[in-house]
């Protein structure tokens, strides 16, 4: 390059490199105004054991480990520190819904249940409310066709198509499965 042209070039390079830095910056701002309009998936969490009040209401003092373990499931959290402690932990998060977090702690003396504490649980048919929130507002299609509805679908149908015709009998003698012996 002849030395006349490398002033004008550097001061080329350098109003590239500006230009270059400044759509950056209205790149990011641009990109920052989109991401506000969509928002990412973020898919339901569910972690733990749900207990419902018909479970809970199910726990008398006097049953055996085996007895709880059957009514609640196995318990999320088992402690070496206090064997005689069972935490039943329940965690639900979804978007555009505060999370959910339940608490249930079952107590034993020796192999029998002594005592509970925890949270006040939900009912099943109260729970499974919740979950359906994305439908209360929608219309449930009828279930049964009319009878108008049946001849609307009838008409304009050709009969059945007529049966294939019968197949030969499939082989009765197989090849071996094995290759014979040598």
């Amino acid at each position: 390059m002849p030395v006349s042209h490398l002033p004008a070039a550097r001061i080329a390079l350098v109003l590239t490199a500006c230009a270059a830095i400044a759509a950056c910056g209205s790149f990011d701002n641009a990109s920052q105004s989109i991401a506000g309009l969509v928002t990412p998936y973020k898919p339901e969490v569910v972690q733990g054991n749900f207990v419902s009040k018909e479970q809970a209401a199910a726990l008398k003092p006097g049953l055996t480990r085996q007895q709880v373990r059957e009514i609640l499931g196995t318990p999320l959290v088992t402690s070496v520190f206090h064997a005689d402690r069972w935490d039943y932990v329940f965690t639900l998060k979804r978007q555009g819904v505060a999370p959910q977090s339940r608490r249930l702690a079952v107590f034993f003396k020796g192999d029998q249940l002594d005592r509970t504490e925890g949270d006040e649980m939900p009912s099943e048919a109260d729970f499974v409310a919740t979950l359906d929130n994305k439908r209360r507002g929608a219309k449930v299609p009828p279930l049964e066709a009319s009878e108008e509805r049946l001849k609307q679908f009838s008409t304009g149908r050709t009969a059945a198509p007529a049966a294939p015709a019968a197949e030969p009998p499939a082989a009765t003698s197989y090849p071996p499965l094995e290759a014979p012996a040598r």
